[in-house]
């Protein structure tokens, strides 16, 4: 099964993250208490005729608000559900 958002919504999936201490130690994702930031875009709609999506593209990892979306639970996975407006940023390499 593929999930194909609607509209100007993108599908996201939270990248696991994480964070070394200076001293060493490893803090998985799971120990924040603040939620992930970093996602991977899953699906992308077209677009509609006044909005451009070309943009983002399935596989890019990009950076989004913290309580700007949807979250949405298939197949045992969380995605989060996003207008593209709302994604801040796509991260390069």
């Amino acid at each position: 099964m593929n999930i194909e958002p609607l509209f100007d919504r993108v599908v996201l999936q939270a990248i696991e993250q994480e964070t070394i201490t200076s001293s060493g130690i490893i803090l998985p994702d799971s120990a924040s208490k603040e939620r992930p930031f970093v996602y991977e875009v899953i699906a992308v709609w077209p677009g509609m005729p006044d909005r451009d999506m070309s943009s983002i593209s399935v596989g890019d990892k990009v950076l989004a608000g913290q309580y700007s979306w949807d979250e949405v639970k298939l197949w045992d996975t969380e995605y989060k559900v996003v207008a593209i407006e709302y994604i801040l940023g796509k991260i390069t390499d």
